[in-house]
Formats: structure tokens, sequence, C-alpha cells
């Protein structure tokens, strides 16, 4: 008999975790204070908030795992119990209810679906629908986002979010603490609700590649379906997608030239300012919030305008480059920036070193090291490799403006041959195309992944 596979949540478990049970506060000083020592801290939650529970030891025992196992979903402790970073900041915090309540909600709503939870109460009470949870799951289910039958896991978040003032009256969402929180407007959210997934991907990826345009349909698309996983109809792309885009007053079309080896002429697609106003602005407010203000500026500048910088006699003006570029080559594939560890004006604009994640399809953290410099040694690599324990990193970007050295390349290879790590390697001709044509991106990383295919064959 074939064992039916469990569909994993993508909401977190909360159960004997929400702010009705516990005391968010409390449990983060048993945390910083039994940390390391998961049972020492399994029996604090226990006498705490359960020893007077009507139901055997046993069963209080349970319930205090399951308070540790919703600080876990919820990425507050480690499976020893040990405070993350994030719950080392709300512990710091913890004598703030405000601060520590909405530091948490922001956490929510932008690192475990919490926005998509607050989009689809406001899309069913637009529509007239009652809010329960079996209605809600129907509707969750329906945009990609899971949880199991009879699953209070919602719930649990939307008295979370209640604590911050994200919800009042039951489901009822305060949109300009929304606002604030997320640091943006839901203005993004609204333009990308009103349109299919085709249409979604392609006008996101137009957005991600910045500038405006012009740009081949063609091109959108392969970005498109490389970055979202989404199969365009290529015969019905005008009608699906690119018409009602244009009627919506986001993309203005003109017939091109006709493409080598197709027979159709693709369009060539610009971006209105209704677009950059509506869907850009706020990625880049949102993204300005995050980084430090000297490269800020850059983030609107076009590759072309970052490339020249990076040949600058001045080495900040090359540093703030060098961080501009990785911002630029990550946001294509619409990567989420997480943190700077190594600024390029801290090495005389040579090098910079950024963390970015990604949680479509599955869990994933990039470590991109961008290098200004005439070669890729394979010390650099190692150092990067070395690095992966520490970042939990599944991917390494090494990004050259020069060349990648042969030596570097097969210690690369032979890393991901011994282990499950993908090395990419972005060298200079490669940025050239992009700059030239940002799909050229898709190639790169189609190529390095394919290589790395190879290595790590199976002999079965």
């Amino acid at each position: 008999m074939v064992k039916k596979k469990i569909q994993r949540s993508d909401l977190p478990f909360g159960s004997e975790f929400s702010p009705s049970q516990i005391d968010l506060a409390h449990v983060l000083e048993i945390a910083h204070k039994e940390g390391g020592d998961w049972k020492a801290f399994e029996a604090c939650i226990k006498a705490s908030y359960f020893s007077k529970n009507k139901t055997s030891e046993y069963n209080r025992g349970k319930l205090a795992n399951n308070t540790k196992l919703g600080m876990i979903a919820y990425g507050i402790i480690d499976r020893d119990a040990n405070l993350t970073e994030l719950g080392q900041e709300l512990y710091k915090v913890r004598k703030d209810g405000d601060k520590l309540y909405r530091m948490l909600a922001k956490h929510i709503l932008l690192n475990l679906h919490g926005l998509n939870l607050v989009q689809c109460i406001l899309d069913m009470q637009a529509s007239g629908e009652g809010v329960d949870l079996l209605k809600l799951r129907r509707w969750l289910e329906e945009r990609g986002i899971h949880f199991p039958r009879g699953g209070k896991h919602p719930s649990m978040m939307r008295l979370w979010l209640e604590k911050a003032g994200v919800f009042v009256s039951g489901w009822r969402v305060n949109e300009a603490l929304l606002n604030e929180l997320i640091g943006t407007t839901t203005e993004e959210i609204e333009v990308l609700a009103m349109f299919t997934p085709e249409q979604k991907a392609f006008l996101k990826t137009l957005a991600n590649m910045g500038g405006g345009g012009p740009f081949t349909s063609n091109d959108i698309e392969q970005l498109a379906s490389a970055t979202y996983g989404i199969v365009f109809n290529e015969k019905n792309l005008p009608k699906q997608v690119l018409y009602p885009l244009q009627e919506a007053g986001y993309i203005t079309l003109k017939r091109g030239t006709k493409s080598a080896g197709r027979g159709a002429k693709p369009f060539v697609i610009s971006a209105t300012p209704k677009l950059v106003a509506d869907l850009l602005a706020p990625i880049l407010k949102q993204l300005e919030k995050q980084v430090q203000s000297d490269i800020r500026p850059l983030l609107i500048k076009p590759l072309s305008h970052i490339i020249k910088d990076l040949s600058s006699s001045k080495k900040h003006v090359k540093g703030l480059a060098l961080e501009a570029l990785t911002f630029k080559l990550m946001r294509l594939v619409d990567m989420d920036y997480v943190a700077t560890r190594l600024r390029g004006s801290a090495t005389g604009g040579a090098e910079v070193d950024v963390i970015f994640e990604s949680s479509r399809f599955v869990f994933s953290r990039w470590q991109v090291q961008c290098k200004n410099t005439a070669q890729v040694s394979l010390d650099d690599v190692a150092k990067e490799v070395g690095l992966t324990h520490f970042l939990k990193s599944n991917v390494i970007v090494i990004v050259s403006t020069g060349k990648i050295g042969t030596e570097a390349r097969k210690y690369s290879n032979k890393v991901m041959t011994e282990s499950n790590l993908c090395i990419v390697m972005v060298d200079g001709p490669d940025i050239s195309e992009i700059v030239e044509n940002p799909t050229h991106i898709v190639n790169v990383f189609n190529r390095e992944a394919k290589q790395a295919m190879r290595l790590k064959a199976l002999d079965i």
C-alpha cells in the first residue's frame, strides 16, 4: 500500500502559541534563560501555563511541547530553544508592548504569508463573502497557500496580528497600520491582484527589469517563465496578456521586427508612467527602507550606468556601484534582499557580499559575492564555501567583472560534485550581455544549472 504524502502547511503551526494562552515577553525570557536546553525550556513553559490544566501530566507536557513547536514555526527559537536572530530582537524590546507586537507582526506579514492572508481577507470582504475558516481555506488554496483541514493556523496568526492592531473587531483590517508595517502601500498588491497569474508574472518581470524598456515581448516572457515558473501560450500571448495590460494602462505596445527563427514578430514593450508609479515605485520604496541611504539613488539607475561607475577613480563610488550591480542582477530573478555582510566601499570597491532568499517552490538562501577584480581565484570561492555552514546557504553566486580563474572553476566543480551546494559563476562577458539584454541572465543561470546537474548526476 502506497502511503499518501502529507502536504506541508504554508502557514505556521501555532497551537498553544497564541496571545490568548501565553505571554510573549515572558516566554522570550524563558528562552533567553533556558536556551540550549529544550527540556528545561518545556518544563518552565509547562509550569507557567499548563500546570493547572485538568488533564494528565503527559498531556500537559504535550501542550508545552506545542508551545515550543509554535515558537519554532514562527522563527523565534530553534530546535534547542535558543533564540533566533528574530527572537533576540524581540527579546530586546520585550518590555515595550507596542514595539514587541509590531515587530512580530511585520515578520508575520513579510515572511510567513501574513500579507497573503490579509489580502485574501480583504478580497473576501470586497466580494461580500463572510469570513470563516472553511471559506478562508478554500480562498487561500486558490492563491496557492495551504493549511491543514481543521487547522487553526490563520486564527492563531490573526490573534498575533490583532495584538499589533492590524486586525480590529474580528477580521476587519486596519489598512493604515498595515501600510506602515510593511513599509509601502497596498497598491502593489492591489495592482497584481486584478490580473491572471500570467499577467501578474509578465508585469512583475517588466518592473524587475527596471528602466522601463523598450524590451521585446518574448524576452520578458522568457524571463517571467524562468523566474515564476509560469507557462505562457505563445500564440495567445497578445490576447491573454499584452492587450489586457495595455488596456489597463501599464504597458505600451509596438510591433517589432521579425525575430530570427520565429514566425511572428514580437511586440516591443515599454512601461508606462502608471506602471512605474503603481508597481515599480512601491517595490523600490520597500527596498529602500532596508538598505543604506547612499546606495538608494543607484537602485533606479540603468545597469549600463552602474557598470560605468565600476570604473570610477573614486573607491567609494566603485564600491556602491558594485553593491548596486548585485541588487540589480538578483532583482531580475525576483530574489528577496536579506542583508549585506561586506560592502564594496569597505574593500576599495573590490568586492561585496550580499544575502538573498526566495520562497518560490522551496526555500533557498543565495549567498552572492560580487568582485570588481581582474580574476576570481580558488581562495575567493573557498571562502564563500566555508561561510555556507554559518549562513545555511543553498546557492553561492560568484559575480566577477573580470574572469573566473581555471582553478576557481575546478574547485567549484569539485564542491558541487561532493555536496548539495550549487555554485553559479557569472563573469565579465556575461554581465556585458545582461546589460545589453537583461533576459540573458536566464541563459547564464540555465547554463550553470545544467553544469551542476551534470556534476551531480546519480549513478543508479
